[in-house]
């Protein structure tokens, strides 16, 4: 694989250590501490998708200017300092080309000019998707095309790819890809994840295809160094995972399967069992939800074989859980009730910063509702609703898209537990949240709720639930 995507390219100037920016993480992880700027930027309505691999790259020196959103974030966690304090260069010196002639200007899409917008008017508008620049024209282009697009997916977008194939197409070099577009791609699958975790994958899946068929155009392209092919094939190998999320909770199973199963082999082709783990992790869910309980078991088993040597017990606890609804859709309860128990196990004993980037969304909230998944079913309604309850509970409601999902979870399991009133009351408040959220997966549970629920509509409770629920718009 190296000799194909490795060239002799000019030699990338290494980042220099931001060792500010570490001393002022102190004595918190990566991890931990990308939850406080989280929780930062949400002080101040800012909305940013930090995790563990982005404070490691500020750290590395690989961002040496963060865009604007973070640079607010991070004076607001650390007031009276300014971003020289933090260990950051000068903004004017890292704005990507080099000094211009005069009464040149710049073009208002430019990839180096940072624009202060933010996402927060319905998936609209872009901020800079990644803070490390190269200066060459082809890279200009390449980025372009990862930071121009329109709506909804924008924000994740890698935008159009003729940019690319065009150019091949008409005999020109193309340039290997560098940091800069690794850095890209890995930025595009973190705003696909925060847009989905917000909103849900419907209004999202359908523009996602051109992103992935852009990181792919990038890999055959290959690389200038080593190190930055194989962030390139994990990068698109996560995107593919992405994708098939989107396409698997809009309820397109079988593109799913196809992109998890294109990410499955991307994973063996590079040697890379983080993203071979994740591929599979994914498939398992995907046939529990298809109605293959053995195979979800198979390739949850498979994940977990895959992931034993990468130290995360996270991992491994959201893996044993994935075995476990494979388990329950055999109606096997103790071997259900065994990769439960190995699950809260593994979850007990802590994160660490070996957790991969993608688990962000993986706290005690998902734990509890995936726990009520497996026991609704087993039909052991009561015990579904009250890990489904304390899921809900728990979801922080900046994440929309989980908070609708317990919730109908919640609902489903109280109707069939034969408390009307309170599935109702459960339903009511999903659906105030169906004006943020385009799930399929969400709709589907409700409607398999307002059927268990119809012949209780003498209940004002249930009926204001019904007639809600009817005068919904038919997901498209």
């Amino acid at each position: 694989m190296a000799s194909s995507t490795v060239t002799s390219a000019q030699p990338e100037r290494p980042p220099r250590p931001n060792l500010a920016f570490r001393r002022l993480r102190g004595k918190r992880s990566p991890a931990e501490f990308a939850a406080a700027v989280r929780r930062a930027a949400r002080e101040i309505g800012e909305r940013v998708s930090c995790d563990a691999r982005y404070v490691g790259r500020v750290e590395a020196g690989e961002i040496r200017c963060p865009n604007y959103a973070y640079e607010r974030v991070f004076l607001h966690m650390f007031p009276g300092r300014t971003l020289t304090d933090l260990g950051f260069a000068p903004r004017s010196s890292v704005r990507g080309r080099q000094a211009r002639t005069t009464g040149e200007s710049r073009a208002a899409d430019e990839p180096y000019d940072t624009q202060d917008v933010r996402d927060t008017q319905d998936l609209q508008g872009l901020q800079d998707l990644y803070e490390t620049h190269d200066n060459n024209e082809e890279s200009d282009v390449l980025r372009r095309a990862f930071m121009t697009s329109g709506a909804t997916v924008a924000a994740a977008s890698l935008g159009p790819l003729g940019l690319a194939l065009d150019a091949a197409a008409a005999g020109r070099p193309t340039r290997r890809a560098g940091t800069g577009e690794a850095g890209a791609l890995e930025e595009a699958v973190r705003r696909i994840r925060l847009l989905d975790d917000r909103h849900g994958a419907d209004g999202l899946y359908r523009r996602a295809a051109a992103p992935l068929r852009t990181a792919y155009a990038l890999l055959d392209a290959g690389a200038s160094r080593q190190a930055t092919a194989d962030r390139l094939y994990t990068g698109a190998g996560e995107l593919a995972i992405s994708v098939g999320w989107l396409a698997h909770d809009s309820g397109r199973f079988d593109d799913a399967r196809s992109h998890y199963a294109e990410a499955l082999a991307t994973a063996r082709m590079n040697g890379d069992a983080g993203l071979e783990a994740h591929a599979f992790c994914n498939m398992a869910f995907l046939a529990r939800d298809a109605g293959r309980p053995r195979e979800a078991v198979r390739a949850a088993q498979a994940a977990q074989r895959a992931a034993r040597p990468l130290g995360s017990h996270r991992l491994m606890s959201l893996l044993a859980l994935r075995e476990a609804g494979g388990w329950a859709g055999l109606a096997d309860r103790v071997g259900c009730e065994q990769a439960l128990v190995r699950a809260q196990a593994f979850y007990g004993r802590g994160p660490s910063d070996t957790d991969p980037e993608w688990m962000s969304f993986y706290g005690e909230a998902e734990l509890e509702g995936l726990e009520a998944q497996c026991w609704s079913t087993l039909g052991d309604w009561p015990r579904a609703a009250r890990h489904a309850r304390r899921a809900a509970d728990l979801q922080d409601r900046h994440f929309t898209r989980n908070l609708a999902l317990y919730s109908a979870e919640l609902a489903d399991d109280l109707a069939r537990g034969g408390r009307p009133d309170e599935a109702a009351g459960a339903g009511m408040r999903v659906l105030d949240l169906l004006g943020e959220v385009q799930s399929s997966r969400i709709h589907t549970m409700l409607a398999g709720t307002a059927r268990v629920l119809l012949p209780h509509r003498r209940s004002s409770a249930v009926s204001t639930f019904l007639d809600r629920h009817g005068a919904l718009p038919r997901p498209a």
